[in-house]
């Protein structure tokens, strides 16, 4: 029973994650801003290693662009010369071992690094996502995390809501005032009816 709900609510759902096992549900996409810094964070000991992870890079970013504009205007033509370039890209050998070997790590994830061309609306990255639980992370790392499962759901009730008010532009101190019936505060809509 719950693993046919599970499947309904992600029908048509594209998870898109920096490759964490637990995110690899339904339709999986891979992020790329993971992928590229992958790339960044290998260490080069010779300027010949240097030079190849700079060239990989500007390849990746360029490629990055490529498909930024195919989301804003998805043409089914352009599909095949992205998945060639991918391939191009990805199965270069640069004579540094460490990045032939992720760049073939890289490769061996096409579908879901390309998960784009069949599905233009989704990000190309999960920076959006990650953003909204920054503040949530920080707190629980200050404040070594809470003390019973009420103080955890308080605390993440209010981040969401802090959040929630903040894309959409509204004071969280007013909607708390308006909330709690603060003489003179001002009055704050519902936020599922601006949402």
């Amino acid at each position: 029973m719950v693993g046919t709900i599970g499947i309904r609510i992600l029908d048509g759902a594209v998870i898109i994650s920096d490759d964490a096992g637990q995110f690899n549900v339904g339709i999986h996409a891979l992020c790329w801003i993971h992928a590229e810094r992958l790339v960044y964070k290998l260490h080069t000991f010779t300027e010949t290693a240097r030079k190849a992870q700079e060239k990989v890079r500007a390849d990746i970013w360029a490629f990055y662009a490529d498909l930024k504009a195919y989301r804003k205007k998805p043409k089914p033509a352009h599909k095949s010369k992205l998945r060639t370039r991918f391939n191009k890209i990805f199965r270069q050998k640069t004579g540094f071992l460490a990045l032939d070997q992720l760049l073939g790590r890289l490769y061996a994830n096409k579908q879901e690094m390309l998960r784009v061309l069949d599905y233009p609306i989704i990000p190309l990255h999960t920076n959006g996502s990650e953003n909204d639980i920054r503040c949530q992370v920080t707190r629980r790392k200050v404040s070594a995390g809470t003390r019973s499962d009420n103080g955890r759901d308080c605390r993440d009730g209010f981040l969401g809501l802090m959040k929630t008010c903040q894309k959409l532009g509204i004071s969280f101190w007013d909607y708390l005032g308006d909330r709690l019936n603060v003489p003179g505060a001002f009055s704050i809509p519902d936020l599922a009816s601006l949402v």
